[in-house]
């Protein structure tokens, strides 16, 4: 696999919540989240989701550190929307029926690895794109 897009090992990713990453197209970030489908500790099935809910794209699910995982579901910290782990279905929420949009990533050698090839892995945390102290939609 190309260590250059290595992303993290799959003891990185919580079991109890997502491990947030930031992916470039050119000169555009975007920010994906990874997400271990299982729960247990030596479960290494990895899925990776795009950062934003499905009910306004330009919406994070998190606050800048990864998406919370409730009940073995994806939760928009903004909507309260829940979205399946394994799918990305939303379940509950404004957005209920839609799905979150998927990152193709694979597990090699306990590490995760980028394998979408629109992207190349930028780092790990959030792009920087954003206002973190800012809970609005408009910025001034």
């Amino acid at each position: 696999m190309d260590e250059d897009r290595r992303i993290a090992a799959v003891s990185e990713v919580p079991t109890d919540g997502t491990l947030l990453f930031t992916l470039r197209d050119g000169f555009d970030r975007e920010e994906a989240i990874l997400v271990r489908l299982g729960g247990e500790s030596g479960d290494d099935a990895i899925h990776a989701w795009k950062n934003y809910c499905q009910h306004w794209t330009d919406v994070r699910l998190d606050k800048g550190s990864g998406a919370a995982v409730r009940e073995g579901e994806v939760l928009c910290q903004r909507h309260a929307a829940t979205f399946e782990k394994g799918s990305g279905l939303c379940t509950h929420g404004p957005c209920e029926g839609a799905y979150l949009e998927d990152v193709a990533v694979t597990v090699h050698d306990d590490a995760v690895y980028l394998t979408e090839a629109d992207y190349e892995f930028d780092g790990l945390g959030p792009s920087g794109d954003h206002d973190l102290s800012s809970g609005g939609r408009i910025g001034f």
